[in-house]
Parts: structure tokens; sequence; C-alpha cells
């Protein structure tokens, strides 16, 4: 079993820093600057600046939290089906 709450919680740490760097780094040095143009579609008021860049922690924070505990619950539903349980038994 996959502990949803703390993957979310890893998954969302790391994009949040990601954005927030990312966003730092486009504002100095232009990198990154393609993929944040994306994401400005994406995370409504979000924009390369200092408030953008706290708003993209909190959005990248958010996003990656949700994803990532909606993938690891669904991970632990299909590992407790009856099918799966079967096919571990016939594994031994």
């Amino acid at each position: 079993m996959v502990k949803a709450c703390k993957l979310g919680v890893a998954g969302g740490i790391v994009w949040g820093i990601s954005m927030f760097v990312c966003t730092i780094l486009a504002m100095y040095t232009g990198y990154s600057e393609a993929l944040l143009k994306v994401v400005m579609s994406i995370y409504p008021g979000y924009d390369i600046s200092w408030g953008g860049a706290f708003l993209g922690l909190g959005y990248g924070f958010l996003d990656a939290f949700v994803g990532l505990w909606l993938i690891a619950a669904i991970y632990n539903l299909l590992a407790g089906c009856c099918c799966c349980k079967h096919n571990q038994q016939d594994n031994k």
C-alpha cells in the first residue's frame, strides 16, 4: 500500500519548489520561459514575477498533491481488489 498523503506532500513540495525556482530563473535568465508560458494558461493569475513565483509555489504544491494523492488512492484501491489478491496468491 502506498501512503497517499505522504506521496502527495512529497510531490507537492518538489513541484512547488520547481515552479518557484523556474520562475525566478525565467525572470533573470529566460530559462524555462517556454514552459512557464504554458503554465500561465493553466494556473489563473500566474505570471513570471516575484508574485508569480509565490503563486506558482502554492499552485504547484496543490496541483501535485491532488494528482499524486489520486494516483496513490486509485493504486491502493486496485491493489486491494479481489482479482489482484487472487493473482498474488497464485504467484506464491
